[in-house]
């Protein structure tokens, strides 16, 4: 198994963007999508999550979204088509050829990984993290959220939700123009489609998680989910290792 992650890998996406994506591990493919202002290094590499799933005899593929990490920052309007990052999902899985798989993702990865199954995607088993139903049924409540934060940079109360979130940012050097754009792809998904999805599926949150509604709502309302939980909050949960092994233990079952 290889113990180090691959070097950046490129390819151009449904509209010639350029995505990046690594690889962790040998063996089944897991593709991991991270979430909004982050990137796979910080989402899944930094914090030994790749590691652990890679481990368990996974080959572990984690996409930079676009706007995000390495992959193309565009500032024209035009790269930012409803369900863009669903797209360039499909488009990464074309591209390697991945027909047996898994899929996961965390906040808006796990957003997009709905997007990906209401499309069409067939994976074996899928992965919800850091979401719940209210932020896949109503995704305009994030979409203003975020909106605020990114066009008030600098003006946000210390200690508020605003402004931790800016930090984040500026720890990940994201392009506040570039992430302004991906703000239009975001698409809900009604109640009703999710119902049908039948793919064997992970929701997982941290306990104190509450930015996407409930996990649990999320879990309940597709056919064939369970629900778990690890220490931590929107935030935190990713810096735990109990994220990477729960998943982990799910794929490798």
């Amino acid at each position: 198994m290889a113990s180090s992650p691959t070097e950046t890998r490129f390819f151009d996406s449904f509209d010639g963007t350029p995505i990046a994506w690594r690889e962790l591990g040998e063996g089944r493919p897991l593709v991991l999508i991270h979430g909004y202002f982050s990137d796979a290094r910080t989402n899944w590499l930094r914090y030994g999550h790749a590691a652990a799933i890679a481990a368990r005899g996974v080959r572990v593929i984690m996409p930079d979204l676009r706007a995000h990490g390495e992959s193309g920052k565009p500032h024209d309007p035009a790269a930012y088509p409803r369900d863009a990052l669903a797209l360039d999902g499909e488009a990464l899985v074309r591209h390697l050829g991945l027909t047996d798989y898994d899929l996961g993702g965390y906040s808006l990865g796990a957003r997009t990984v709905v997007r990906m199954l209401a499309r069409g995607a067939t994976p074996r088993r899928v992965v919800l993290a850091g979401m719940g139903l209210e932020g896949i049924v109503g995704a305009e409540r994030r979409a203003d959220h975020f909106r605020n934060i990114l066009t008030r940079l600098g003006q946000h109360e210390r200690g508020s939700p605003e402004w931790l979130a800016e930090a984040f940012l500026k720890t990940t050097g994201g392009d506040p123009v570039a992430l302004l754009g991906v703000i239009d792809t975001f698409a809900s998904t009604p109640a009703a489609v999710l119902a049908t999805l039948d793919r064997p599926t992970l929701v997982l949150s941290g306990v104190d998680d509450h930015d996407n509604g409930s996990a649990a709502a999320l879990a309940d309302a597709l056919k064939n989910a369970r629900y778990a939980e690890v220490p931590g909050n929107h935030m935190s949960a990713v810096t735990k290792p109990e994220l990477g092994q729960a998943i982990a233990d799910f794929v490798a079952e």
